[in-house]
């Protein structure tokens, strides 16, 4: 790992040893979303029709800094997902991110019928409990910063409450971490290292990735044609945040970008 994922993986430790003995997992398992029957992403991007954009809501980052500190959670994600976004994802980290679970709550009951990716650092079995019991649909799991049995564990957890895993890699020695409990395979087009981000890293990994798994591109994708590359390479899920989030009206830039899109493809 990176300085950059250490100290993030050093304050969620933290984080998750602080939590009060009566939230952990027995009892998140019994949260308001936890009945719920889970949506899959997995499904919704491989609809013919779907866009492929998951769009995401998200307040600052370690790299880019503030982002949108202004935007409301449920206008932006119910802007989103009537824009035609074929999927949601909500940052959950609050030190580094500026998100928190209530954020996800928040999108949930304004978005009851999309799949929706808890965004965080996953690295233990409680933040899977969570994630349902607030209305996640999906989990992500990174590889950079987990082994390959706790990718295994987690994703199996996930799986044994109805949720999907999104694998996050982001070069070649971590497809090796691969375990056939994830669900979908994300390319983070970010190099972690040296924070440059770049789509030709997607494209260099697509034909390495199994066929049996659904591909998502993460990070740098800010035009329609680039999608359209991607989509020739074999990603059918394209994440973004900050092409969103950096405009002073996300739901716009959303709209315009889906519709864009939507005139390439000849809709």
């Amino acid at each position: 790992m990176n300085s950059y994922l250490d100290k993030i993986i050093a304050s969620k430790r933290a984080e998750i040893a602080g939590i009060e003995q009566s939230h952990r997992e027995k009892d998140l398992t019994s949260g308001k979303f936890s009945g719920r029957k889970c949506i899959s992403l997995k499904k919704r991007l491989l609809l013919p029709e779907s866009s492929g954009v998951i769009a995401e809501f998200k307040r600052k980052s370690p790299s880019r800094g503030t982002i949108n500190l202004t935007a409301k959670v449920a206008a932006v994600t119910r802007g989103y997902s009537e824009a035609g976004a074929a999927g949601l994802s909500v940052l959950t980290d609050t030190q580094f991110f500026g998100g928190s679970l209530r954020d996800l709550v928040n999108a949930r009951l304004a978005n009851p019928g999309i799949p929706i990716l808890r965004k965080d650092f996953v690295i233990d079995p409680l933040q899977v409990a969570e994630a349902k019991a607030h209305g996640a649909d999906v989990i992500l799991l990174i590889a950079a910063c987990l082994n390959d049995e706790t990718i295994h564990s987690l994703a199996s957890y996930a799986h044994a409450l109805g949720m999907e895993t999104l694998l996050e890699i982001h070069d070649e020695a971590e497809l090796d971490k691969i375990s056939p409990m994830v669900d979908l395979i994300g390319v983070n087009n970010r190099n972690l290292k040296t924070f440059k981000v770049s789509t030709e890293t997607s494209l260099r990994l697509a034909p390495l990735i199994p066929r049996n798994y659904v591909k998502i591109s993460e990070s740098g994708i800010s035009s329609p044609e680039t999608i359209f590359q991607l989509r020739e390479a074999g990603y059918r899920g394209f994440l973004m945040g900050e092409t969103f989030m950096k405009s002073p009206d996300p739901v716009a830039a959303c709209v315009e970008f889906i519709s864009k899109l939507s005139e390439i493809n000849g809709g």
